[in-house]
C-alpha cells in the first residue's frame, strides 16, 4: 500500500491526492499537523516538507516528483505530462508552484489565523487525536513558528493578494480563447497544479478535506473567496475541481 504523508489542508498535498485518485492508485493517507509534519516526513524518507509518497521504489518528497511517478503508471492517453507538451506543462506547473502556491498559502493563513476555532476545525481533520490536542494547547507557540516559517509580517497579505491576482489574471489570459484546458484540449499537470494551488482563494467544495462554508467565514475572508470564485480563472479552477472525483480509464 502506498503511503502519503500530508498536512490535510495543504494545496501541495492536494496535488498528490488528486493525481493518485485520478489514476485509481490505492494509498493510505497519513495526515499530520504543521511543524510535527517535519518529523513524520523525515521518518518516511523525505525532507522537511510534505507531501511525501512512500512507494516500493523509495520515498518521493516533492509534489512534482509524485505526479511524474503516478504518470508512469497511467495510461498514455491520460498522462498528465504528455510527451509532445511535456516542456510546456513543466514550465506552467513550475511557475505556479513558485508564484501562486506560496502567496496563496500565506494569504489564507493570515486570514484563518484570526478565526481560531474555525481554523483548528478545518486544519486538524483526520490527524491523530493527540496531535489535535497538542496544537490546541500549543497554538500561540505554533502560530509564532508558523508565522516565522511562512514569512508572515504585518501587511504581507496586501502584497500576497496582488501577487495571487496577477497569477489568476495570467491564467485567465491563457484560456481567454475558449480552450477547455491551459494547453488546449487535454487535461494536464498544468491544470491540476493550477486548480490545486488556487484552492486557498476559492475554497472548492470538492477537496481532500471539508472546506469551511462561506457563511462560517469572517467578512474579510468571505470577500476574498467570493472575489476568487468570481474571477474567470477562479471559475475555471472550480470547473476543474468538479472533474476531480472522476478516475481516468486504466
Amino acid at each position: 500500500m502506498l503511503r502519503l504523508i500530508t498536512i490535510p489542508i495543504s494545496h501541495y498535498c492536494e496535488k498528490a491526492r488528486w493525481a493518485l485518485q485520478r489514476a485509481g492508485l490505492q494509498y493510505r493517507e497519513e495526515p499530520h499537523i504543521q511543524v510535527l509534519h517535519r518529523l513524520f516526513a523525515r521518518r518516511a524518507g523525505g525532507g522537511v516538507t510534505v507531501p511525501v509518497l512512500v512507494t516500493p521504489d523509495g520515498a518521493l518528497g516533492e509534489s512534482e516528483q509524485i505526479l511524474q511517478w503516478v504518470d508512469a503508471r497511467t495510461a498514455t492517453s491520460q498522462q498528465l505530462f504528455p510527451p509532445e507538451q511535456r516542456e510546456q506543462v513543466l514550465a506552467i506547473a513550475r511557475r505556479l508552484d513558485a508564484r501562486l502556491g506560496p502567496t496563496g498559502r500565506r494569504l489564507i493563513y493570515v486570514r484563518m489565523l484570526e478565526q481560531r476555532e474555525l481554523m483548528l476545525a478545518v486544519n486538524n481533520q483526520g490527524v491523530p487525536r493527540w496531535e489535535d490536542r497538542t496544537l490546541r494547547r500549543a497554538l500561540p507557540v505554533a502560530t509564532l513558528a508558523l508565522r516565522r516559517a511562512l514569512g508572515i509580517t504585518p501587511g504581507i497579505e496586501a502584497s500576497d493578494e496582488r501577487a495571487v491576482w496577477l497569477e489568476l489574471d495570467w491564467v485567465a489570459e491563457q484560456i481567454a480563447d475558449g480552450r477547455p484546458y491551459l494547453l488546449g484540449e487535454r487535461f494536464t499537470a498544468a491544470d491540476l497544479t493550477f486548480a490545486a494551488l488556487a484552492a486557498p482563494v476559492i475554497l472548492p467544495p470538492v477537496y481532500g478535506v471539508q472546506m469551511p462554508a462561506l457563511s462560517s467565514l469572517d467578512a474579510p475572508t468571505r470577500a476574498l473567496i467570493e472575489r476568487g470564485r468570481a474571477h474567470p480563472a477562479g471559475a475555471f479552477a472550480l470547473q476543474l475541481f468538479e472533474q476531480r472525483a472522476t478516475p481516468v480509464a486504466a
